[in-house]
């Protein structure tokens, strides 16, 4: 590690030796792992629902349905992932090793929270409220793709350090 990466207390891995140790431990590791391929295909499958929505004006009632899944699903990862932060970093946010992911994950609630308040409140039209949900989305497959990059991270320090578990999630 070069010197001004130490003095700013940046580690060149993902997690200490004591992290890894807590994320292994943790039981919102798993959690983690079976909450986000899920949200992933209510992800796809709600998508779906408002491409089909914006190209037809038929279903609004399940795009809209859909994407209030989505966002109940994306709350539960949020809470669930920050206990999971807390656990293995000893806060729940803005830990050193996922701040950015964090920043990213803010904005990915505000858009989603955005829709359920202009689509509950009769705020804006319903082809504006999908259009909302898509920009939503967009910042959603960024911060999924944030999360997959630390995933393959993790996974490539753990071949480097001998017997630790290849197939934990992140």
């Amino acid at each position: 590690m070069n010197q001004s990466r130490a003095h700013a207390g940046v580690s060149r891995f993902l997690y200490t030796e004591e992290e890894r140790a807590r994320r292994d431990a943790s039981r919102w590791t798993r959690v983690q792992g079976v909450l986000a391929p899920l949200q992933f295909v209510i992800f796809l499958v709600s998508l779906g629902c408002v491409l089909h929505f914006l190209r037809t004006g038929d279903g609004l009632a399940a795009a809209t349905a859909s994407v209030v899944v989505k966002t109940l699903v994306l709350y539960t990862i949020m809470v669930t992932g920050s206990l999971w932060e807390r656990d293995v970093f000893g806060r729940y946010l803005f830990a050193r090793a996922f701040f950015w992911e964090d920043v990213v994950s803010m904005l990915v609630l505000a858009l989603h929270t955005a829709y359920l308040v202009a689509t509950f409140a009769n705020l804006l039209q319903p082809r504006e409220q999908m259009l909302l949900a898509l920009a939503a989305y967009a910042t959603y497959v960024v911060n999924a793709g944030q999360f997959v990059i630390k995933l393959r991270m993790a996974r490539r320090e753990a071949h480097r350090h001998a017997g630790a578990p290849l197939g934990v999630a992140t």
